[in-house]
């Protein structure tokens, strides 16, 4: 027996009380939190549990697996039901829930004619904002049959959604327990956006069914095992219900956001660590993202009909298990008949490769030579590096010619440090298109001309190459923009890279979600990872916002055009085509008002005031936030008095505000810590506005004056009291500090130092501070 409180218990680990309802979240380590256990992914055991609970106050009882008996106690008060489990399972994936819920149910039966019971339990009075969520549980349930041949193995399967919850969601065996805002959807309080990541994640727990539960993980060393396939499994499944073109580079967007600068510093680790003090600080975009990047790579070196067998073969293997990565390439190499040692190197090394192309042209015999050389940066506790194997996915382009004349695409790998590939038949005009579809996690370093990206921008048969091409020569030109900045010089611009916006704008309605991705500058953080050191982000802001100023001023008659044309007076559908739509509209409105500081804001205003969901009129908000109108404060409050009973709304009201890169943002967040709907207990609450403010906000969090580390710091300490787990996902935003210019570069020191010399810390914070700090 133990004795436990889950109404003080603010770490969110363990049995914990969510607005009076009881819920668990046992992975990595929660669950010894709760009982005394042989607390490891390998130990697995079969569960039968009993709840019981005054029957007012816990009316819902749930646990994982199936429901076998339920009834009242003697007495009339109290009540009971009893939980079997039938599969083996760790105990990270024990989870019981009480409390007095309301619910909405349907039935699926499966491929093998099973009749599966869905749940969703919500907090009462918020069931009707559930209907997205079983939708699209059911089509994960479906893909996953039809894809990987998978189907559901329990008679139940419940989702409950909680307001407190450190993490999206949770994956627990026939109990998935999901932050709610993963799960809770209408027109008029979620954007595009939120729908989309609500299907994703829905799917990526279901999923987990399979990639996670009946096959786990031996050791959390291994953890890229279940989550690095999960996350490739949801990605795919996201390509086949919406646009796999944008799908890949949304994906490889936030990979290069998240993942490259902590390849990159002082926080890298492998996609397997070899070593760890506090587990829940792996939870990263490493593990996650660049683990599903490996997956990716194999299926394409393997190919697809090796991939699906190695597959089936895993699954038919070691269902039942606690398996390593060792033993999940061994399927592979046994399906493709290949050795796959050399690759699974990117298991175990840390470090995001760059490849730097020459090429060699032979006019009198049409034969081009390309020269792939790769380098990795050393990282903590790996000073040299073995050559990855790399599969490269190319093509050449050659402006005025038809796809037929083009040469056919082909994958070749670099799998030494120096590799020379030749290729026949190749003029001197041809464009190469290389790393076609982002076929590897890796910095592409090639010697092509302005107007040879223009060309890839504009005839390029691969998307994704499309709109490489587009950002390529936008990062050229701002880091030229910004040198020149700092130095006094004014920004440079470039008549080219305008009108090739405007192309894909005039053309935009062919694919409305490709053209508005096509249309976003690179962003300030992302600039920052590409210029790399002595990085100044007033001058990365100042360099963006000419650059896109003198954008928005060339096309402004087509901007208008689109913008009048795609106006839609349909109902709301979340939908991949009418998202699209908004996407571009949007698009188009952002690019008004750059170009037009008095007119351009009122047409805005005047979307904020009429729309008719919340992705229209949030955009508009976020578009008057981000220019120098005065009618920001005025929309601000209409949104803050519509919206004000709605917790996940007032998240996005708050981590705008946070984003807002004036003076005066830091004063303002400062004050926000006093509202009425901000909770410093609750990670959503805190992510919005603490987290926004250190994540999005380059140069605010960046200020010269050091206010910004300060202010971060002190709330770190602050939240790590009650949360470490939420404290130490903060407390990344540092991880870059070495590659600021000298003077901030001092203050971030300062201000991790202070943090570092508390003797309170927690060790999820102290071991991100220990290593922000470690010498790299």
């Amino acid at each position: 027996e133990t004795l436990i409180n889950p109404t003080t218990n603010s770490k969110l680990m363990g049995l914990y009380r969510s607005n009076g309802v009881y819920c668990t979240q046992c992975e990595a380590d929660g669950f010894r939190r709760i009982s005394y256990f042989a607390d490891r992914p390998d130990v697995m055991a079969i569960y039968r549990v009993r709840l019981e609970a005054d029957k007012r106050e816990a009316p819902v009882l749930l646990a994982n697996g199936n429901l076998v008996e339920q009834g009242d106690i003697p007495g009339g008060k109290r009540h009971y039901a009893i939980w079997e489990d039938p599969h083996p399972k760790p105990c990270y994936l024990f989870a019981v829930v009480g409390g007095d819920l309301g619910s909405i149910h349907e039935d699926f039966v499966t491929s093998e004619g099973r009749k599966v019971s869905l749940g969703i339990y919500v907090e009462k009075g918020k069931e009707s904002l559930t209907k997205y969520a079983m939708a699209a549980l059911k089509r994960s349930m479906r893909w996953d049959e039809e894809i990987f041949g998978l189907a559901y193995d329990l008679d139940i399967f419940n989702i409950v959604a909680v307001s407190d919850f450190n993490m999206g969601a949770m994956e627990n065996k026939g109990l998935n327990i999901f932050n709610d805002k993963y799960v809770l959807a209408s027109a008029e309080t979620a954007t595009d956006t939120d729908y989309a990541l609500i299907e994703a994640i829905i799917a990526h727990e279901y999923f987990h069914n399979w990639t996670g539960n009946r096959i786990t993980c031996r050791d959390w060393f291994q953890h890229c095992l279940k989550e690095g396939l999960t996350v490739f499994r949801d990605q795919e499944f996201s390509s086949d219900m919406r646009s796999r073109a944008v799908k890949r580079i949304m994906d490889v967007r936030e990979l290069r956001s998240r993942q490259f600068p902590e390849d990159s510093g002082p926080l890298a680790h492998p996609v397997r660590p070899s070593a760890y003090r506090e587990i829940n600080n792996f939870y990263t975009a490493t593990v996650y993202e660049k683990g599903a990047e490996v997956i990716r790579m194999l299926k394409l070196l393997i190919g697809d009909e090796a991939f699906g067998k190695g597959m089936h073969l895993y699954f038919a293997r070691h269902d039942g298990d606690a398996a390593t990565i060792e033993q999940f390439i061994a399927c592979f190499a046994q399906s493709s008949g290949k050795d796959l040692g050399p690759f699974s190197r990117w298991y175990d090394q840390a470090g995001t490769p760059t490849v730097t192309v020459t090429r060699q042209h032979d006019p009198d015999t049409d034969e081009l030579a390309l020269t792939f050389r790769q380098t990795t940066l050393r990282t903590p506790g790996q000073p040299d590096k073995t050559p990855q194997v790399i599969p490269v996915a190319l093509g050449f382009v050659e402006a005025g010619k038809t796809d037929e004349s083009r040469h056919s695409q082909e994958l070749i790998v670099l799998d030494t440090a120096e590799k020379t590939f030749r290729f026949k038949g190749i003029t001197s005009a041809a464009v190469p298109s290389l790393f076609r579809g982002f076929s590897a996690p890796v910095n592409v370093s090639l010697d092509l001309s302005d107007d040879e990206l223009l060309t890839l921008a504009q005839h390029d048969t691969d998307p994704f190459n499309r709109w490489q091409s587009l950002q390529s020569l936008s990062v050229r030109l701002l880091r030229l923009s910004t040198a020149d900045v700092r130095s006094g010089k004014p920004a440079r611009t470039h008549d080219g890279l305008a009108e090739a916006f405007r192309l894909h704008l005039a053309k935009g309605l062919a694919d409305p979600s490709f053209a508005a991705l096509a249309l976003a500058l690179p962003g300030e953080q992302d600039m920052a990872r590409e210029i790399g050191h002595d990085v100044d982000p007033d001058a990365i802001h100042l360099a963006r916002d000419a650059l896109k100023r003198f954008i928005a001023l060339h096309v402004h008659e087509t901007a208008l055009h689109t913008y009048e044309t795609l106006k839609d007076g349909n109902p709301y559908s979340p939908n991949a085509g009418a998202s699209g739509r908004r996407a571009l509209r949007n698009a188009a409105l952002d690019l008004i008002v750059s170009a037009d500081p008095d007119k351009g804001p009122v047409r805005a205003m005047t979307q904020f005031r009429h729309a008719s969901n919340m992705t229209d009129q949030f955009a508009a908000l976020g578009i008057l936030a981000h220019s120098t109108s005065p009618l920001l404060d005025e929309s601000l409050t209409i949104f803050e008095q519509r919206f004000k009973g709605n917790p996940l709304v007032m998240d996005k009201w708050f981590a705008l505000q946070s984003s807002i890169a004036r003076p005066d943002t830091l004063n303002r967040v400062r004050s926000l810590l006093g509202h009425d709907a901000f909770s410093l207990a609750n990670p959503n609450r805190t992510r919005a506005l603490i987290g926004g403010f250190a994540m999005s906000n380059p140069t605010q969090f960046n200020r010269l004056d050091g206010a910004g580390y300060e202010f971060v710091a002190e709330m770190i300490l602050l939240i790590d009291q009650k949360n470490p787990q939420v404290a130490a996902r903060i407390m990344t935003a540092f991880r870059s500090w070495r590659n600021l210019e000298p003077a901030r570069q001092a203050m971030a020191q300062a201000a991790i130092t202070g943090m570092a010399a508390r003797s309170t810390l927690s060790r999820d914070l102290q071991d991100i501070l220990d290593r922000t700090l470690a010498p790299s």
